[in-house]
């Protein structure tokens, strides 16, 4: 099984105001790991601020490759998650995810003990659509666990959760992250930061 490559095409404006294409090609920031298997993220956008400029560079997506949105901001993006080895899984804890996700500077985000190796969670509102495929929400207990499918959407509220793919198609889903913040002392089962 292959990771996709996606086309991505950004409009803009020319010197008179005229609606133009300014860049129609295939996504370039692209993170893929190997002590992440199987799993291929492509950002797409990136803005830093709300509101988001909209005549502003027409390449957003530069620089080291993060989990969260910019403060203030939102990230676009696409995670692929090919099936789950559970032999390789079974060797895998909650340190071997804190180092995965180190690399995009969400090591802390990582959930000691979790049920999954790569239990975590942000600081954002993300919008999720499975565009194809299916796979398994994980929340903090199993009794919360949600089967998603294409077509199927998520929103995503500063939660500890995983994703896996128990299948055995690879599972895409499109992602928008929105910086976030939470009420100190609002608000159910918010962790302290």
């Amino acid at each position: 099984m292959q990771h996709r490559e996606f086309r991505r095409v950004v409009t803009g404006h020319d010197a008179n105001g005229i609606a133009i294409i300014e860049s129609d090609e295939i996504a370039t920031q692209v993170l893929e790991r190997p002590n992440r298997p199987g799993v291929r993220l492509t950002n797409f956008w990136l803005t830093d601020q709300t509101p988001a400029e909209y005549d502003g560079p027409t390449e957003t997506c530069t620089g080291p490759f993060i989990l969260h949105p910019p403060k203030d901001g939102t990230v676009f993006r696409c995670v692929e998650f090919m099936p789950e080895d559970p032999e390789v899984m079974a060797k895998l804890s909650s340190e071997d995810g804190a180092a995965a996700f180190a690399e995009m500077g969400a090591g802390a985000n990582v959930v000691q003990g979790g049920r999954h190796p790569w239990m975590h969670r942000t600081d954002s509102v993300d919008y999720g659509i499975v565009l194809s495929g299916e796979i398994w929400m994980l929340m903090d207990e199993e009794k919360e666990d949600v089967h998603l499918k294409a077509g199927d959407v998520v929103v995503q509220r500063g939660t500890n959760h995983a994703w896996a793919n128990r299948g055995t198609e690879p599972c895409t889903i499109m992602f928008i992250l929105i910086d976030g913040v939470a009420k100190a002392g609002e608000g159910k089962g918010i962790p302290p930061r």
